[in-house]
């Protein structure tokens, strides 16, 4: 066989078994034609192909005017796996509990079968040691919205989403996009894809996709698309809001020193201990609102040496937090002295009516006093 053949023939195996993930993943919307225009090749090299999965691959495909499905959902082939691969497998089942928005009842099912890969009396340690991990509230929207994702990204299909701002009054507009990637951060869900309405690649909140609706429209994902690139010097994924990368230097109490050197934040950190027990960190980063929030979060335990507008816009944020916080202190005690001369004036008024009260009974007017006080 010739090196072109051997290519073809490549080529072919590839498309046969993209084809069945295509169907399996999306049963009944997959047609001889549609198969044919996403691969670009005639609809009787699809006919051939499809033949191959029936009769090659022995696997229960079905027709329908709507489109090709399985009878029966084919099965991946048995994996084995070490003691510590299905325990670092199973350990991750379980901390993806803890992230609304992952299928539930798939979930449960692939730690069912972990579990079931460990000695019997192995089993209830494991339950031990993981039940006690935090198990996420129902998210049906996040849920409903990752699976469509997923299925656009397996399919290579363009998505129409409705999308609220994170400013602006959650502003909605409506866009096309081609994911590239969707990826779990910090307790939400990030959809990174190219943009139609903005001609660029971005990033959209998945809790913020409103509404979203698959086209037939397929698209490619760049070769040369890097994900570590793509996110370049920025801090998380905020790229968006990054500005040019420039060096952050930072000086930790030195318990905070002790903490923040324990995670590795971005590529670029370097730490250095000094004299006094206080501990240097620096950062070669484009600096975002999250990153500005990061430093804040350490209070007075962090001192910002460069750059001196990072420096200076800390200090205003902790001067606003000052501000109101001494505002509400204010309003506070205002309201406390407040009811503290309400309740003065109520005793008064209250030894007033019983001096008032004493001075009827013990007189000999025979007045009775004003309707309405006590006697």
């Amino acid at each position: 066989m010739t090196d072109g053949a051997r290519l073809e023939e490549t080529k072919r195996v590839r498309r046969i078994l993209d084809i069945v993930h295509r169907i399996a993943r999306a049963p009944r919307q997959w047609r001889r034609s549609d198969l044919a225009r996403v691969y670009e090749v005639s609809e009787r090299q699809i006919q051939k192909d499809l033949d191959v999965i029936r009769h090659g691959l022995l696997l229960p495909l079905l027709h329908e005017p709507e489109g090709y499905y399985f009878e029966e959902m084919p099965h991946l082939p048995t994996v084995s796996y070490s003691f510590t691969e299905a325990l670092a497998l199973l350990l991750a089942a379980r901390m993806a509990q803890a992230m609304p928005g992952v299928n539930s009842a798939d979930l449960a099912a692939a730690i069912a079968r972990l579990e079931s890969l460990f000695p019997e009396a192995f089993v209830p340690l494991l339950r031990q040691a993981t039940d006690r991990l935090p198990r996420a509230a129902a998210a049906p929207h996040r849920q409903e919205m990752l699976a469509l994702l997923h299925r656009a990204l397996a399919e290579r299909r363009q998505v129409r989403i409705v999308y609220a701002t994170g400013s602006r009054g959650g502003e909605t507009s409506e866009r096309v996009v081609e994911p590239y990637t969707v990826m779990p951060y910090v307790r939400s869900w990030q959809l990174i894809a190219y943009d139609h309405l903005r001609g660029e690649v971005r990033e959209f909140k998945v809790d913020r996709i409103r509404r979203a609706e698959l086209l037939d429209e397929g698209y490619t994902i760049p070769a040369d698309f890097d994900l570590d690139a793509y996110l370049g010097d920025a801090w998380g994924l905020m790229r968006g809001a990054a500005g040019k990368p420039e060096e952050v230097v930072l000086v930790f109490a030195p318990e905070a020193g002790r903490w923040v050197t324990e995670e590795r934040w971005h590529p670029s950190q370097r730490a250095e201990t000094l004299s006094d027990g206080r501990v240097q960190v620096s950062f070669c980063i484009g600096i975002t609102p999250e990153f500005v929030n990061w430093v804040l979060y350490y209070g007075s335990r962090v001192q910002v040496l460069a750059p001196a507008w990072l420096r200076e816009r800390v200090a205003e944020e902790h001067r606003r937090a000052a501000e109101v916080g001494g505002s509400a202190s204010q309003r506070v005690g205002e309201s406390a002295r407040q009811r503290g001369d309400e309740t003065a004036n109520q005793r008064e008024s209250e030894m007033a009516k019983g001096e008032e009260v004493r001075t009827w009974k013990q007189g000999s007017s025979g007045v009775a006093p004003p309707i309405g006080r006590a006697v």
